[in-house]
């Protein structure tokens, strides 16, 4: 049985991998931040340690002794307050990791690391592709911006796969993130809802699809080396999205515009180019953002 080690285990997108990884006969071991008692769906052993401790990280790696490493730990919200504990995850928390993962006598055979669709900015209009200069313009993006250069100092001793995903959703996403909101403030039959720009455009995919693409990626055996965009090639405005809740769910809210929430000079439409990832995987199905949100309301 092949041995994965997932970071970020408990974590949204922790969650949906874990199992996906189980029911493909994965012997999953998760490392989680904080053991908060909850249930991981599939078997998961879990190790409850702090990545940014090498020392803890180093005895979770020689203890599960990996085939395959998806590294998903880290701050996911770009509007986390705390920036120190932001860098302190996504790169001390990396490095540690990659250098545990060194200083096996046997490397794994496959090492998946989340960045993020992020580190392109929003200063350039239409599709993206992985040749996209960087141009981070928060904190969060800064931080996967390093991260990804910290990694250029393992690519020769561990076969490293960069993924970089778009926004998604799904079930049981914190209502910190907009669609959640939204099926949240629809669920509760709420008056109104505070947003911002509802005309721009944006790439959205379903957790349960991205979940599909990091199992694939792990036996590609073109993946490392490579730096890929995950996401649907497709874009969708925020009052699409309204509409759709709207329709799937028979209420109706008054949107209220929060000037915090507008973003000047926003680009009107985003999306990513997944060229490059179908030609390591092959075809991809993107699942309806329609189905999503019905699979979300009926949680």
């Amino acid at each position: 049985m092949r041995r994965t080690l997932l970071t970020g285990a408990g974590g949204f997108t922790g969650r949906y991998v874990a199992r996906l990884l189980a029911e493909q006969g994965h012997e999953v071991h998760g490392v989680v931040h904080v053991d908060d008692g909850q249930a991981i769906e599939g078997t998961v052993r879990l190790f409850e340690a702090d990545l940014a401790d090498g020392a803890a990280i180093a005895e979770v790696v020689a203890a599960v002794n990996p085939d395959h490493v998806v590294h998903l730990a880290g701050i996911a919200f770009v509007g986390h307050s705390d920036v120190e504990q932001i860098y302190r995850s996504n790169v001390v928390g990396t490095r540690q990791l990659l250098e545990a993962l060194a200083g096996l006598k046997k490397p794994p055979r496959s090492v998946l690391l989340a960045s993020s669709a992020n580190v392109y900015g929003n200063s350039l209009e239409g599709e993206l592709r992985e040749t996209t200069p960087f141009a981070p313009v928060n904190d969060y993006a800064a931080s996967k911006v390093a991260m990804e250069f910290v990694t250029s100092l393992y690519r020769d001793r561990l076969p490293l796969t960069i993924v970089r995903p778009f926004n998604y959703t799904g079930k049981g996403q914190s209502s910190q993130f907009l669609i959640p909101k939204l099926i949240n403030h629809s669920r509760e039959r709420a008056a109104w809802v505070e947003l911002g720009n509802l005309d721009v455009g944006r790439d959205f995919s379903d957790v349960r699809m991205v979940a599909d693409v990091y199992s694939r990626l792990l036996d590609a055996p073109t993946a490392p080396g490579k730096t890929l965009n995950v996401c649907s090639g497709e874009s969708i405005t925020l009052q699409e999205i309204l509409e759709l809740v709207r329709s799937l769910s028979g209420h109706s809210m008054e949107v209220r515009v929060n000037p915090a929430l507008v973003r000047s000079n926003e680009v009107r439409v985003l999306r990513g180019s997944k060229s490059a990832l179908e030609e390591v995987i092959g075809p991809i199905q993107p699942i309806p953002m329609e189905e999503t949100l019905r699979w979300m309301l009926e949680a």
